[in-house]
C-alpha cells in the first residue's frame, strides 16, 4: 500500500510520505536499547573497582542513551499522532503491549545516570533537576503501566491457549526501578515529612513490583516446565526474569542504607531493621539469582546453537545483567565483602561483552535493512 501511495504521490509530497512512513512501525520495545545502554553507564559509575577512563566511558555511554531516549520519545509521539491506527493495534497486541513498561524504565535509567554522571557535564544542580524530572515522569508512567497492562490482559485480551511469557514481567518491574533509583533521590529531599513519604513510597513500589513480579516468575517457570523451552528467537527473553532479582536487591539494599536519613533518634532501630532486611533480602535473592542466571544461560546457549539470527529480543541480555551488577555492588559495599565486590566486577565484564555484541548486531541489522 505504501508503494502505491509513493507511486501516485506528487513529487512535492513524496518526501513527506516517506518521512511519515518512517514512524509507522515505532514500537515501545525499542526503548529496551536505552535501558540496556543506560545500565552499562550506571553500573560503571558505581562499580567497586574504578580505573582510569572508566568514568569517561560511562559518561559517553550515558550521553548516548540519553540521545537515543530523546529520539525514540519524539518518534513514539509522532507515531501516535500520525499512525494512530497502528499505535492502537500495537497497544491491543497482547505481546507488544507488555513493552509499554520499557519507556518508563528507560526514563528512570537515564535519570539515574544524570545523577551519577551528569554532574560532570552539566553541573550538579542541573543534573539533579534532570534526574528528579525524569524520575517523577518515569515513576508515574511506570505505576500506570504496572496496573493498566495487567488490567487489559484480564479484560480485553484473548485468553485462548494463553501461555505465561517472561515479557509479562516488563510492565510490573518499573516500580522496582523507581524504588532503587528513588534511593538516589532521597538525600536531595528536605528532612521531614516529604523525605519520609518518599521512603515509604519507594518501599510500597518495591512491594508492588516484588510480589507481582515473583508471582509472574512462578507462572513463567511453570510454563517452562510444562511446555518446554521457548522458540529460539524468544530464548533471550528468559533473562528478563533475572531483572526482578537484581533490581530488587539494588532497591532493598539502597533503601535500607538510606533509612537512617529518615529514622533517627528513638526511631533509629527502625533504620537498623530496614538495613538488615536489605542485606538479608540481597543474600537470599542473590542465591535465587544464581539459579535464574544459570538456567537462562543454559537455555540461551541451547537455542543459539540452533538459531543465531539477530532480533531485538537479544537486548534482553543487557538490562537484567546490569541490575545484577548494581545489586551486587550495593550488597558488597554494605557488607564490606570483597567476594561480593568481585562478583559485581565479573558480572560487569559479562554485561559489557553482551552489550557490545548486541549493539554491533543492531547496527549491522539496521545498515543491512537500509541498504538498497
Amino acid at each position: 500500500m505504501t508503494t502505491t501511495l509513493l507511486a501516485n504521490a506528487p513529487a512535492t509530497r513524496r518526501g513527506s510520505v516517506v518521512s511519515s512512513s518512517m514512524f509507522r512501525d515505532i514500537t515501545p520495545n525499542l526503548f529496551t536499547t536505552v535501558m540496556g545502554t543506560g545500565i552499562v553507564a550506571n553500573a560503571a559509575a558505581t562499580l567497586p573497582v574504578q580505573f582510569t577512563g572508566l568514568r569517561v566511558f560511562a559518561t559517553i555511554v550515558w550521553a548516548s542513551a540519553a540521545f537515543v531516549l530523546t529520539a525514540l520519545t519524539a518518534a513514539l509521539a509522532v507515531h501516535w499522532v500520525v499512525h494512530r491506527v497502528h499505535a492502537r493495534a500495537h497497544a491491543a497486541n497482547p505481546v507488544t503491549v507488555q513493552f509499554y513498561g520499557a519507556p518508563p524504565m528507560a526514563l528512570l535509567t537515564v535519570g539515574a545516570g544524570a545523577e551519577l554522571l551528569g554532574g560532570d557535564v552539566a553541573g550538579d544542580a542541573t543534573a539533579t533537576a534532570v534526574f528528579a524530572t525524569l524520575w517523577t515522569t518515569g515513576t508515574v508512567l511506570g505505576v500506570l503501566a504496572s496496573v493498566t497492562v495487567p488490567y487489559l490482559m484480564i479484560t480485553t485480551h484473548d485468553h485462548t491457549d494463553v501461555a505465561a511469557l517472561p515479557a509479562w514481567l516488563i510492565p510490573v518491574v518499573p516500580p522496582m526501578v523507581s524504588a532503587s533509583t528513588g534511593a538516589l533521590l532521597l538525600p536531595h529531599i528536605a528532612p521531614g515529612q516529604w523525605r519520609s513519604a518518599m521512603l515509604v513510597g519507594c518501599y510500597a513500589m518495591f512491594g508492588l513490583s516484588l510480589v507481582v513480579g515473583m508471582l509472574t516468575v512462578a507462572l513463567v517457570y511453570g510454563r517452562l516446565l510444562h511446555r518446554g523451552a521457548p522458540a529460539a528467537q524468544a530464548a533471550p527473553t528468559m533473562w528478563i526474569t533475572l531483572g526482578i532479582v537484581g533490581q530488587s536487591v539494588t532497591a532493598a539494599v539502597l533503601l535500607g542504607n538510606d533509612a537512617a536519613l529518615v529514622f533517627t533518634g528513638d526511631d533509629a532501630t527502625i533504620a537498623t531493621g530496614l538495613r538488615v532486611f536489605g542485606i538479608v533480602h540481597g543474600l537470599v535473592m542473590g542465591g535465587f539469582g544464581v539459579f535464574v542466571f544459570a538456567l537462562a544461560a543454559a537455555v540461551t546457549m541451547r537455542s543459539l546453537r540452533r538459531e543465531r539470527s539477530f532480533s531485538m529480543s537479544w537486548w534482553s541480555f543487557t538490562f537484567p545483567i546490569g541490575t545484577c551488577v548494581t545489586g551486587a555492588t550495593a550488597l558488597g559495599g554494605t557488607l564490606g565483602s570483597a567476594a561480593v565486590d568481585a562478583v559485581a566486577v565479573v558480572l560487569y565484564v559479562v554485561l559489557v561483552s553482551a552489550w557490545a555484541v548486541v549493539v554491533a548486531r543492531t547496527v549491522r541489522s539496521l545498515t543491512s535493512t537500509r541498504a538498497p
